[in-house]
């Protein structure tokens, strides 16, 4: 199926209709798609094409348990927290000893007899782990002066593509002072020692047959079951909010004073992940020419991504930034063209701004696409 799109990409542009002809910008959009980046689902007869994300999902719980108590603000003798895509979404100490919500969708969506199981479920581990921890400072001979932590990791991992959900992987893992002990091997259905002291362990529980088959069931169903549900929670709370802030500038080149460094910035998203490109001629520049930030944190709990490529002054109107994300009804696009000077929005230094074309009617996707139709034919 990638074959065919790739031999069929020279017709194709991401969200019009627009023919182009043959170009590296092409090919490397061909390689995104060979590598499963990219997906088009054809929606009319007129090559009218959507764009999917290749996305993958995760949830994870993570127990740490400390050998003794620590005087120091803010850490517990256990923790526990829930995440989803890496972003806190409950959690559980030793001192308050309630399983609470830490996103407000997880406080409105989840009913109250869930925090109350929840509960429960982390004081049984939390007693789980304090005898554990001392059964291996004495398996390990440790000294009971000095502190020692037992850390255990267990969710899964989903991979998505346009409707298509497919389970990519479980975890369930041990560690002890910060080194990998214990795990299970989910295609084997077996736990692997990491160290001669997990031997025991692996022993014991390899031995009860019925373990292993509930640890299996849970990473591959229950755990992806329970990731779904919190995505479409936390997706109708993000369609409800808005999209993320898309900036487009440029300044002097550091190395090459007759260039200009262009740079998309798109920034207040909670997605991780949120698709940005730069583009000539509405045809993606290949990734190796982009220069990328990578996704950080804002103070707000929200995301940033920054990517940059050196131009030429003259070729300031052929580029645009390409934003694509799940929960948006499009792409947002943010066409580059002014020459007036102003200051980029995070570091405060002289820049020439962008001028936004945001595609939210037809009005505005067919002049989009005029104006990508005027720049193929210069081609």
């Amino acid at each position: 199926m990638h074959i065919v799109l790739c031999a069929n990409i020279q017709e194709i542009n991401v969200f019009n209709s627009v023919r182009y002809p043959p170009s590296k910008y092409n090919f490397a959009l061909c390689k995104m798609i060979s590598r499963g980046i990219f997906t088009f689902k054809r929606k009319t007869t007129y090559l009218k094409h959507t764009l999917f994300l290749f996305i993958k999902h995760s949830l994870y719980y993570i127990y740490t348990a400390l050998s003794k108590p620590v005087d120091q603000p803010g850490i517990y003798q256990f923790t526990a927290m829930g995440l989803l895509d890496d972003r806190e979404i409950d959690s559980y100490n030793s001192k308050e000893q309630k399983k609470i919500p830490r996103q407000q969708w997880m406080k409105e969506k989840m009913q109250e007899d869930y925090w109350e199981k929840g509960t429960q479920s982390r004081k049984s581990k939390e007693q789980w782990f304090n005898v554990n921890v001392d059964i291996l400072m004495k398996r390990m001979r440790h000294n009971e002066s000095d502190l020692h932590v037992l850390q255990w990791r267990h969710g899964c991992e989903i991979e998505k593509q346009g409707d298509e959900v497919k389970f990519s992987k479980g975890i369930d893992e041990y560690s002890y002072d910060g080194e990998n002990f214990l795990s299970f091997d989910d295609k084997e259905s077996q736990w692997v020692a990491s160290v001669d002291a997990a031997l025991p362990t692996k022993r014991k529980w390899d031995n009860v047959p019925i373990l292993n088959q509930y640890t299996k069931g849970y990473l591959e169903k229950e755990c992806v079951d329970w990731l779904n549900k919190f995505r479409e929670y936390e997706d109708l709370k993000l369609r409800n909010g808005s999209p993320p802030d898309v900036h487009v500038f440029a300044k002097r080149s550091f190395s090459d004073k007759t260039k200009l460094r262009l740079t998309c910035l798109a920034t207040g998203f909670y997605h991780k992940d949120t698709f940005l490109t730069i583009r000539k001629y509405c045809s993606p520049l290949p990734e190796d020419e982009l220069e990328s930030t990578g996704i950080r944190p804002n103070h707000d709990e929200t995301f940033q991504l920054r990517k940059s490529v050196e131009i030429s002054e003259d070729e300031k109107a052929d580029f645009d930034c390409f934003v694509a994300q799940r929960t948006l009804k499009g792409p947002i696009i943010v066409r580059w063209g002014s020459e007036s000077r102003s200051s980029d929005p995070q570091r405060g230094v002289d820049v020439f701004p962008q001028q936004p074309a945001r595609i939210s009617s037809r009005h505005d996707e067919a002049n989009i696409i005029l104006f990508c139709k005027a720049k193929a034919v210069s081609l």
